[in-house]
């Protein structure tokens, strides 16, 4: 039987030839830009996001731009994402706090960046990981469902945060951030919800769901 740590082994062996440059697919130019858009691809699709995107930052290129406009401006540009209106709201009470407290600039702390409005873990981690290259395990509904049923991590890991410490105690710090991407993309792309491409997946032979799926045939 294989080990936790042969799992992990082969996994990040695996990754860093198949996708060794892997990152967001979020379009953005500065770690305002990318704050913004995961703000909004909460329960909504990268897609769709960069959809909305160019106009909005386009219309508000700064944090001084963004919070001295109205709920109701941002929300023109934002209503084809979901949740439009909350979402608005938090964009400009967000920029304002980026004023008040910041300078304008995004901080590239934890606590900090928690401490702003419509900011949560998985999108302070986002931050730390992708626009400050810090090693930071953001979980979201593909890590959290990739990353058990590779068996990375135990039925115990209940909650995204128990998945996140579990993830970031067996990964190396350097390659955490790319890690974060490996799994979303392989939950996107190969181990989807409802039809994971079993067959063609790359990692199938380490695939703790995957082998007992076989054994089952």
């Amino acid at each position: 039987m294989m080990t936790k740590k042969e799992r992990y082994a082969q996994f990040m062996a695996y990754f860093q030839e198949a996708m060794p440059e892997a990152n967001t697919e979020l379009h953005y130019k500065n770690p305002f830009q990318l704050l913004c858009a995961v703000m909004l691809s909460a329960q909504c699709t990268d897609k769709r996001v960069n959809m909305v995107t160019p106009a909005l930052f386009e219309a508000f290129p700064t944090p001084e731009a963004m919070a001295k406009a109205t709920q109701e401006k941002v929300l023109h540009y934002v209503k084809s994402v979901s949740y439009p209106n909350s979402k608005a709201e938090h964009l400009v009470e967000m920029a304002k706090c980026l004023m008040e407290r910041h300078g304008g600039k995004v901080p590239n702390d934890f606590d900090a960046l928690v401490a702003l409005p419509g900011v949560g873990r998985k999108t302070a981690n986002v931050m730390l990981s992708v626009a400050f290259n810090k090693a930071a395990m953001a979980v979201d509904t593909h890590v959290f469902r990739v990353s058990h049923r590779i068996g990375l991590v135990s039925e115990k890991c209940t909650t995204p945060y128990a998945v996140e410490k579990e993830l970031v105690k067996n990964i190396p710090e350097v390659l955490i951030p790319r890690a974060h991407h490996w799994l979303i993309l392989h939950g996107r792309y190969v181990c989807k919800s409802q039809r994971p491409q079993c067959k063609t997946c790359g990692i199938r032979t380490i695939c703790k769901e995957g082998l007992q799926r076989q054994k089952n045939i």
